[in-house]
């Protein structure tokens, strides 16, 4: 089988790679990746020189680029996203197209192609904010109160259409905050292991009690594996970690495995728009489809902050040469030495 995976240079794409080609060793791997500042061909040094592993450089926004990476693929994992929130509400426009034109334009042309499963990888941020009890189901209403949760939200209902009016294989996957290796370092878990590695502080937003179902991104990989090859077509499924978490829990229990005080914690002005809570239950995967997560959050918490410990010299240009501009650099140097194998 010949895969597409779109958005394979940012955190869980570039898990996904490897997860597939690890445990698919007849499979081959196409990565198209636009190598925004969330794609780092660095977190795919390992296998870039693997025959089963080809990369293309292009916008998923573009039907050229997108015809010519859907060549000879059976299947699609469809993970390419702008997807940080408060980038969206400066700029909310890249989300919508991105997120909304580029998800059509890779379901068009997949269609046309006769590709035989579409994955489409969503986000629990989709159904809103919940109260201090329940749980996202399946079947929970759209509630979206960003620009990037509604962008993603539009994005799923064309991919539903696409399956009700053309009964085109799509699936369609929700999962909860993913954490772990290769995570960029703007995000929460990555920032505060590197910022206390260096004795800086953390800022959290509000009263820090904002609470997240956290899921270890090689668990999600296993669930979107199994959902690729035993999902029903058409069908919804919420994949969740089991382990919800205030962000005050969190940032006190990272301070307290790299042995830092309290007093690094820096409280600042909540984000506009900030869902309260967020809880999937992942039932339904678990029933019908026999994935559960391997992983406690202490567990995934400590392989984490071990993989942050061990590969400094992955994240720390990142932050040094400042995030953006770093992004770009190891872009421009890794596209010249990968962009030609296969």
């Amino acid at each position: 089988m010949r895969i597409l995976i779109t958005g394979g240079a940012g955190f869980i794409g570039s898990n996904l790679v490897r997860h597939v080609l690890r445990e698919h060793p007849d499979y081959e791997v196409v990565n198209l990746d636009a190598l925004t500042y969330a794609g780092c061909l660095e977190s795919l040094a390992d296998v870039s020189a693997d025959p089963r592993y080809t990369f293309l450089h292009g916008d998923i926004c573009d039907p050229a680029v997108v015809n010519e990476a859907m060549e000879g693929v059976s299947a699609v994992m469809h993970l390419a996203a702008e997807s940080h929130v408060d980038r969206s509400i400066t700029d909310p426009a890249a989300f919508v197209r991105t997120n909304v034109l580029g998800t059509q334009v890779l379901l068009d042309a997949a269609r046309h192609r006769g590709v035989e499963r579409f994955l489409h990888v969503s986000t629990d941020e989709v159904y809103g904010s919940l109260g201090p009890t329940g749980f996202f189901t399946e079947e929970t209403p759209y509630a979206p109160n960003s620009p990037y949760s509604a962008s993603k939200a539009g994005s799923d209902l064309l991919a539903r259409a696409y399956w009700e009016t053309y009964r085109f294989p799509v699936l369609i996957s929700h999962c909860s905050n993913n954490y772990g290796p290769y995570h960029f370092p703007e995000k929460l878990i990555p920032l505060f292991i590197t910022n206390l590695m260096d004795d800086q502080s953390v800022p959290i937003y509000g009263d820090g009690l904002n609470v997240r179902d956290w899921l270890h991104v090689y668990d999600h990989c296993r669930a979107l594996d199994r959902v690729l090859h035993a999902g029903n077509p058409g069908e919804v499924y919420n994949i969740g970690g089991h382990n919800e978490k205030t962000n005050l829990e969190i940032t006190r229990l990272i301070l307290d495995k790299l042995g830092k005080p309290d007093s690094l914690i820096r409280y600042v002005q909540d984000r506009p728009g900030h869902d309260r809570r967020y809880a999937i239950d992942a039932g339904k995967i678990e029933r019908t489809l026999g994935w559960v997560p391997s992983f406690t959050f202490e567990t995934g918490l400590d392989q984490t902050i071990g993989w942050y410990l061990e590969n400094e010299a992955w994240w720390r240009p990142l932050k040094e040469r400042g995030l953006d501009a770093a992004r770009a650099k190891a872009n421009q140097v890794m596209t010249q030495g990968v962009e030609g194998v296969s």
